[in-house]
């Protein structure tokens, strides 16, 4: 087996193995398990489980193509390294820089989130006071030393999973002594009466994959944890193949939860399926329960997006020239890139400035869009690259192989392909398809013209 290569990795390996496995599940685990479930069951009935299982099994066989390629050398602080390695600096410098920018605006609008949710108890506290406020505590948490960010990480997902395990007990209490709701008894009956795989039509059951895409999106975060852990061998493996279970039980377990509860036609889209479920108990600051959940979601959310940022700025700098270079490409006291990570910090801040101008606000959200479309082509070119990567001379025969890669590398780019053709289904993602083609046209014209040779 070939030793890992540090001689570029001057980051301190201070993550454990506890921290990794909690940030894998934080990654997988949005703000939209708790706001958003009953609109994506609204869609289409019980059937949204088998898109949810769909959907995981293969972002779960992305980050085993990612998880190879960073095993054989856990040393990169971006897994967009090796699409420049096995495609070209073409597609390594149009990854690189939409994969940052695409982070950087999930971070304004989870710094939004956080406003508005903040605002629940403290309606008279200015959103833009709330926001810089949370943003100088999430970025002092991530330049202090990566340990620290860790076990902040570990504390966010810890009440995100107490709060999913809390529901799904409460759902199977519920359903085992028959309780009465304001519509009938908890049942799994509720799930199986005259069940259909497309009760609203085929359309909106093509329509939900966008939505549940956009609930798994930064399930890559872990590996990107690899190059500060202290054994990266031995805790990648494990934290990758654990995803699937933890999708199993913390996705579709709530979903069935939920549905088994509620008669699934008498959700109210708009409401949180998590609050009405404890209100049912009797628990009246149900609201305020599910509110601090949420605002640590998205806490938790901003937490790894400079996380993540601050390392892809630092390796953009580190691959470049110049001035850029001295400047992003330096490793503070900590072991930290302290100033990439500020720097994003100080982007993300923009945020409420865009959010205070009330006619650029429809434009920042289709901006907002276009990066989650620009997602799903890094993505795909982190699967090319992976079809690359086995058939190179750097190929590891005894690492932490993805199965079939041949048959399922072009089946996850066919579902990448699939989900970015089904946003322009919907009228408020259609928008992501057409910024994003014209990204692609514009900004990865300049990357091969710049880069071609």
């Amino acid at each position: 087996m070939k030793k890992i290569n540090d001689s570029h990795n001057h980051m301190k390996r201070e993550l454990s193995n506890r921290h990794v496995q909690l940030i894998a599940i934080g990654g997988t685990i949005g703000t939209g398990l708790f706001l958003g479930s009953s609109r994506s069951i609204a869609f289409t009935g019980p059937s949204i489980m088998l898109v949810y299982l769909l959907a995981g099994t293969f972002m779960f066989l992305l980050t085993r193509a990612m998880g190879e390629m960073l095993y054989m050398d856990p040393s990169q602080h971006t897994f967009i390294n090796f699409i420049t390695k096995y495609l070209g600096r073409p597609f390594g410098f149009f990854s690189g820089w939409t994969y940052w920018l695409s982070i950087v605006f999930m971070g304004m609008g989870e710094l939004t989130a956080v406003g508005i949710y903040f605002q629940f108890w403290f309606p008279k506290i200015p959103m833009w006071l709330i926001q810089i406020a949370f943003l100088l505590m999430i970025m002092s948490i991530n330049l202090i030393t990566v340990k620290f960010f860790g076990e902040a990480e570990f504390w966010f997902a810890m009440i995100k999973i107490s709060a999913i395990v809390a529901l799904i007990l409460t759902g199977i209490f519920m359903v085992a002594v028959n309780f009465k709701t304001p519509v009938g008894h908890a049942s799994l009956v509720n799930i199986t009466t005259h069940f259909q795989l497309f009760p609203n039509g085929w359309m909106k059951f093509v329509m939900a994959f966008p939505m549940v895409f956009f609930a798994y999106q930064g399930i890559e975060f872990v590996g990107i944890t690899t190059s500060e852990t202290k054994n990266p061998r031995q805790v990648l493996p494990r934290a990758i193949n654990q995803i699937i279970f933890r999708i199993l039980i913390f996705y579709v377990g709530a979903l069935l939860a939920i549905m088994a509860i509620y008669p699934w036609r008498s959700l109210d889209p708009k409401q949180s399926p998590f609050v009405w479920v404890f209100k049912l108990l009797g628990i009246s600051w149900a609201a305020g329960l599910i509110n601090f959940v949420v605002l640590t979601a998205a806490a938790s959310a901003l937490n790894s997006v400079l996380y993540s940022s601050g390392r892809h700025l630092y390796q953009l700098a580190l691959d470049s020239k110049g001035h850029f270079k001295k400047t992003f490409a330096v490793i503070s006291d900590k072991g930290v890139p302290a100033r990439a990570i500020m720097f994003s910090a100080l982007v993300v801040a923009v945020s409420p400035i865009i959010y205070s101008i009330p006619t650029i606000n429809d434009a920042f959200s289709v901006i907002a869009s276009i990066s989650s479309g620009a997602y799903l082509l890094i993505y795909i070119l982190t699967l090319l690259a992976h079809r690359k990567y086995i058939q190179s001379s750097d190929y590891l025969p005894d690492g932490f192989l993805m199965p079939k890669p041949k048959i399922l590398d072009p089946l996850t780019i066919a579902f990448m392909a699939f989900i970015f053709v089904s946003m322009g289904f919907q009228s408020d993602t259609l928008p992501a398809v057409v910024g994003t083609t014209i990204w692609v046209v514009v900004f990865g014209g300049y990357s091969w013209l710049k880069h071609r040779n």
